[in-house]
């Protein structure tokens, strides 16, 4: 080994010397901004947590692993030495110093020149590809290379992996294929790697020059930081210890807040957050090109984009907003995007979509209903009626300036209860799957619509809490209902699904639970050109006095889905605020629907059982859930051979083709639902 501990510690001082000389003219503006944060941190989040050696440790630990999320490049020597700072980190925090977010970062690009000439030595020679050996893609448990012998060694095994994923993928592919992709809903091509990059080489590129070329791109990539860049993750990884939705903002992270959340002017129409490099996608607007074209899903990652027929650019490690500026463009433009999908947490395939960038219309965010006759098994037909509701979306600036007509997702509501009711509707399902929340004062309001009065949510904050109310004694549908729901429910949707569960005035159906996200983040501005830092202030909780953080809303009657076996909600976010509990609100409960509930969940479950495409869902989810238990893969060129036709059917798989099948104008778990209710209106 060429250094040992002692030699990186000394290194470590060097570059901190360096780091402060570098920073010239903007050294005093970074050091206003660490301080300023550093205060307000602890003084305005939620759970009012000290910054303390708690915080600076983790804090330390995330920074690490957003700049090697695969702990490959790093050391076990050069983490000791990062570490040995640790304790100490948030004082120099509070005295303006981050020079440690440079260090780390110089150590880091030095490792990356080292495995960039390893990887272009161990390509030099042959693989031995009947091998029986595997490799662990999942790293985020494994330790760092302890040594150089260790480090040469995962290297050899992670560099033979993309060698036999990009054989695999030009045996698959043909010239023709690539002529003609433009034509296909989706170009499948294989992934580079468990750090998959873009493919900027050209499609027929022997393997070794493709994975040298990604490795120098990746390389380039890194080196292209900036201090902004830098300063961000740094003061990010701090923030996200209080919380995984707090972050620091740049001040030009501030100018793109909104577009980088919601892409809301002329994007795809998603939501992303980073995730291991990547831009992830937590939620399709509804009404956006993305949910218009449907192949696009919660759990995608983005990881490359190209403009209209241009190269891919990769888009890994680039800060969020930067990413989004890539993603976003003119209206009516083209966009490519190369995803590795959300079915395949391994990353060995990549998924190609193009999008044609367009404005998301309020239109197609409107609640919907529809009108379906069941017969029970009494022979007796049951006219159900099931309003969808995507988004609960008001459209402020008309009812600030008072307008009569101002559109409204519970006026919607209102307005569809009536028509439905008009047609004698026996019964009435509300559909919030894939409703990722949006105005908190339309979940009240469409919760009062079902009750007389009473308490809706409720609201803590630092300052302590307060209660949000229907004030409305009037009900504007008294009949029999449920309540549609699955993991990609939030916010919103939650809070209008606990309150008519907690009341008894709704049966709830869906996955084993909802989203889980029952926090409120507040953007506070830090002064002129400081940026400012997105904040958890308030969090949501049930009029029960249960949170509706981490555990979402867990159905009366559940269904089993593919998305209960992902990587989705809440509880996946490390550092993410714990359930916990505070006193009830006063409310009176319905008379209820217990009493039925053991009767329909054994008539679901006995329709289920019986139901083919039940029965194919249910050995999807199992297969689905198998690799997502595995974290390794054979290095036998023959074993993965064999296995790529398997992948290709997960890899195919529409996570939600079982909720709606356009083309044969089925949607199984509203189809499943609807036979719940007629059940329900039966036992009544």
């Amino acid at each position: 080994m060429k250094k040992n501990i002692y030699s990186t510690l000394l290194l470590l001082l060097i570059y901190a010397d360096v780091a402060t000389a570098s920073l010239g003219s903007s050294n005093l503006q970074m050091d206003r901004i660490s301080r300023t944060v550093a205060y307000t941190l602890p003084a305005f989040h939620l759970n009012q947590l000290p910054l303390d050696t708690h915080i600076s440790t983790n804090a330390l630990r995330l920074y690490v692993e957003m700049l090697d999320p695969n702990r490959s490049f790093f050391l076990q020597e050069d983490i000791n030495a990062f570490y040995a700072e640790a304790p100490t980190l948030h004082k120099k925090l509070r005295k303006g110093d981050v020079a440690l977010a440079f260090v780390a970062y110089e150590v880091l690009i030095e490792r990356m020149e080292n495995r960039l000439a390893y990887t272009r030595e161990l390509l030099a020679s042959p693989f031995n590809l009947a091998l029986n050996e595997s490799y662990i893609w999942d790293r985020s448990d494994e330790p760092w290379s302890a040594d150089e012998a260790a480090w040469n060694e995962l290297w050899r095994k992670k560099i033979k992996n993309e060698f036999i994923i990009r054989t695999i993928t030009q045996t698959d592919e043909s010239p023709l294929d690539a002529q003609t992709s433009d034509e296909t809903e989706a170009e499948e091509t294989a992934s580079l790697s468990d750090d998959p990059m873009d493919e900027t080489l050209q499609l027929f590129s022997s393997p070794e020059e493709f994975i040298i070329n990604r490795y120098e791109e990746l390389l380039s990539t890194m080196q292209s930081f900036d201090e902004e860049m830098l300063l961000q993750r740094y003061l990010s990884a701090f923030s996200q210890v209080y919380d995984p939705h707090s972050d620091y903002l740049t001040p030009s992270g501030v100018e793109d807040f909104d577009i980088n959340m919601k892409l809301s002017l002329v994007g795809i129409g998603a939501m992303l957050r980073p995730d291991e490099g990547a831009a992830k996608i937590v939620r399709i607007i509804p009404g956006g090109p993305a949910e218009i074209d449907g192949r696009l899903q919660p759990g995608d990652k983005i990881i490359a984009v190209a403009q209209g027929d241009e190269e891919p650019e990769s888009i890994l490690h680039l800060p969020l907003h930067k990413a989004v500026r890539k993603i976003r463009g003119e209206i009516d433009s083209k966009v490519v995007l190369t995803i590795i999908p959300a079915e395949d947490k391994s990353g060995t395939r990549t998924k190609k979509v193009e999008l044609v960038r367009a404005e998301v219309k309020l239109e197609e965010q409107a609640a919907k209903s529809t009108l379906h006759e069941i017969e029970s098994d009494s022979g007796e037909t049951h006219k159900l009626g099931v309003i969808t509701l995507p988004d609960f979306y008001a459209d402020f600036k008309a009812a600030q300036a008072n307008e009569i007509n101002a559109r409204r997702a519970s006026t919607d509501v209102k307005r569809l209860l009536k028509e439905l009711q008009q047609e004698d509707i026996d019964g009435l399902i509300v559909d919030l799957r894939n409703n990722g929340g949006g105005s908190l004062v339309e979940a009240v309001d469409i919760a009062g619509l079902f009750i007389p009065s009473g308490p809706i949510v409720q609201v803590k904050e630092r300052k302590g809490i307060k209660i949000l109310p229907d004030a409305d004694p009037e009900i504007n549908y008294k009949g029999p209902l449920i309540v549609l729901v699955n993991r990609l429910s939030a916010s919103a949707s939650e809070i209008l699904a606990a309150a008519l569960q907690d009341y008894k005035r709704a049966i709830i159906v869906g996955d084993e639970h909802t989203h889980g996200k029952g926090t409120v983040q507040t953007l506070l501005s830090l002064g002129e050109r400081k940026g400012s830092l997105k904040l958890t202030t308030a969090g949501f909780y049930r009029i029960n006095g249960g949170s509706t953080q981490l555990r979402g809303v867990e159905p009366d009657i559940v269904i089993p889905s593919l998305f209960d076996v992902m990587d989705i909600g809440e509880k996946e976010h490390e550092y993410a605020l714990p359930w916990d509990t505070i006193r009830p609100a006063l409310y009176r409960k319905a008379k209820g629907f217990d009493q039925y509930l053991p009767t329909l969940v054994k008539n679901s479950e006995t329709r289920r059982a019986e139901n083919v495409d039940f029965q194919v869902l249910h050995e999807q989810r199992a297969k689905l859930k198998e690799r997502y238990l595995s974290n390794s893969v054979s290095l036998s060129l023959t074993e993965r051979e064999a296995d790529a036709a398997a992948e290709k059917e997960l890899e195919s798989l529409n996570l939600t083709a079982y909720e709606e099948e356009e083309d044969e104008g089925t949607d199984l778990l509203l189809d499943e639902t609807l036979l719940i209710l007629s059940d329900f209106i039966a036992l009544q």
